[in-house]
């Protein structure tokens, strides 16, 4: 069931942490912490196809949808209904894999337009130049009108052992409880195997995408009913083992070759699409949402999450209206999580139409009329939920070495700079100076250092004394010394004026010169000042030979 993953490690493992960007009384749309994956879900009807020549700063559905992602700028967005040339009234048939893959690219990038010309004037990364989604998946299924499309900030990776990070639909499968045999249906059950960075998360990430039939006579909803079974099954068996440690442990699943592991106790499922059927309208009808995230019965030990209990699918509103449609005054578009391990940190319905004025995000400005955005861009509203993902552990701070002063180095200025290399892993330093090896009688001790140097400053040493250095680096996973810890040095006598290892008649007579001139060299004592008590402390560092 649900658990709250901590997120504080975020602000150590993405540094440097912007501050929190969720406050739409403000503009502010995007995610409130950097560690956080946002997923979105949005059937675009039509408006991504490559005959499009609506792909300009203009009113158009193609500019809408681009502003609108460039305003909320998920990590993951998963699309139905791209690619239909003559649903978009531009062209005819559905895009081929590789065509709509070109399309996408001048959706996110711009370009020239090999299809209808010109150059491409409206695209994602002209507003939001520092986002990407450079990994793209179009599923080769089609209905013969559109595409399932997964876009990813991180890259596609085999997680499951059997050498496909991809799949434009599940592979075949064999009936078994509830679920019947088959594939993923009309417009199949993509879904891609994500690779998460290990430095910043624990865990990966497989993410669905399923656009299921339309319509409400029964055999539309048993036809729903029926991919929601197969989906489900496949989340459950294939890549929760089944509450085993062996994935399809009834071997019902027609991979091949097979995947040779479940996934990682900190990665996650989460899937969603256009699922056709509002589940809090259907009655006690059991619809693809409840069926996805419960397996066979609600409750049990047969639920499609990690742990075997049932998993979450959202209940997302709009922000100022509270609104839970996402198609006229239905849900029909959905995202479902396993909750063992994902938690979201908010679920959101995008819709410009309730947005007051002056709350738009600033990229949606740059749709002509913001209130009319969302109507001209689909009939559907987008759904985004901001994911909290198991955190790594960091490494524990790597080893390093004091640079300056080395261990036995003589001659050392009062105001020098202390340097040390980096430690890997390292947040902050600890600096510390003292007047005896074991390091108890402290006359520096400076703590959340970040850079790897540290000047001394006046009055912490005296002439002519030994003392003894180390730094400690921190993080979260501990601390470590340096090498070596302590380091042995000695300073400069600042009555040998003239530097030649002696004190004599000659260094009196440079600081008379430097002290009748009011020379910054005569400032012995590091007060800022050229007076008395320079002098006494001359005379007292002279006379002690020093």
């Amino acid at each position: 069931m649900p658990r709250l993953i901590a997120c504080a490690l975020s602000l150590l493992l993405l540094q440097p942490c912007a501050r929190a960007q969720w406050d739409p009384d403000n503009g502010q749309w995007r995610t409130s912490d950097p560690a956080h994956v946002r997923v979105m879900t949005w059937n675009v009807r039509d408006a991504i196809c490559s005959t499009s020549n609506r792909k300009q700063e203009q009113h158009g559905n193609w500019h809408a949808v681009v502003c609108i992602v460039a305003s909320l700028r998920p990590d993951v967005l998963i699309l139905q209904e791209t690619g239909d040339n003559s649903g978009n009234g531009t062209g005819s048939g559905a895009d081929s894999v590789a065509d709509l893959t070109t399309t996408l690219d001048l959706f996110m990038n711009g370009g020239a337009d090999p299809f209808v010309g010109g150059q491409v004037t409206s695209y994602v990364r002209k507003y939001a130049p520092d986002y990407d989604l450079p990994h793209v998946f179009v599923s080769s299924i089609t209905d013969g009108f559109n595409r399932n499309v997964i876009l990813s900030r991180f890259p596609f990776a085999d997680l499951n052992g059997d050498g496909k990070a991809t799949y434009s639909d599940i592979p075949f499968k064999q009936a078994d409880g509830c679920s019947n045999a088959g594939t993923g249906g009309i417009r199949g059950f993509q879904h891609a195997e994500i690779d998460l960075p290990d430095d910043t998360y624990a865990g990966d990430l497989v993410i669905g995408n399923s656009h299921l039939k339309a319509g409400g006579t029964q055999s539309d909803r048993d036809d729903r009913a029926i991919a929601a079974d197969k989906a489900a099954y496949i989340i459950y068996s294939w890549y929760a083992g089944a509450g085993t440690s062996t994935p399809d442990p009834n071997n019902k699943i027609s991979d091949s070759p097979p995947a040779t592991s479940v996934l990682s106790s900190d990665s996650a499922v989460i899937w969603g699409g256009d699922w056709n059927e509002d589940e809090v309208k259907n009655g006690a009808y059991r619809g693809p949402a409840d069926r996805m995230v419960q397996g066979c019965v609600a409750g049990g030990s047969d639920g499609t999450d990690r742990d075997t209990t049932d998993a979450t699918y959202d209940a997302a509103a709009e922000f100022f209206s509270g609104n839970t449609s996402t198609y006229s005054t239905s849900k029909l578009d959905y995202l479902a999580w396993w909750d063992s391990v994902a938690s979201p940190a908010r679920m959101v319905i995008f819709n410009s139409s309730p947005i007051p004025s002056g709350k738009y995000p600033p990229e949606l400005l740059n749709y002509p009329n913001p209130v009319l955005a969302s109507g001209s861009a689909s009939d559907h509203r987008p759904v985004f939920v901001d994911f909290i993902l198991p955190l790594a552990e960091p490494e524990p701070p790597g080893d390093f070495d004091l640079v300056f002063p080395g261990d036995g180095a003589t001659d050392v200025a009062r105001l020098a700079v202390l340097d040390w290399s980096p430690s890997s892993n390292a947040d902050t330093y600890t600096v510390r100076v003292a007047t005896d090896p074991a390091m108890t009688n402290l006359v520096v001790d400076e703590a959340d250092l970040t850079e790897t140097s540290y000047p001394l400053q006046a009055g912490q040493l005296q002439p002519c004394t030994t003392y003894y250095w180390g730094v400690t680096a921190f993080n979260d996973s501990g601390e470590l010394d340096s090498t070596p810890y302590p380091a042995a040095f000695e300073t400069h006598g600042v009555a040998d004026m003239n530097d030649d290892g002696k004190y004599d008649t000659l260094d009196f007579l440079v600081f008379l010169n430097y002290f009748a001139g009011g020379q910054p060299e005569a400032d012995l004592n590091l007060d800022g000042k050229v007076d008395t008590l320079d002098f006494l402390f001359f005379l007292n560092n002279w006379t002690a030979g020093c």
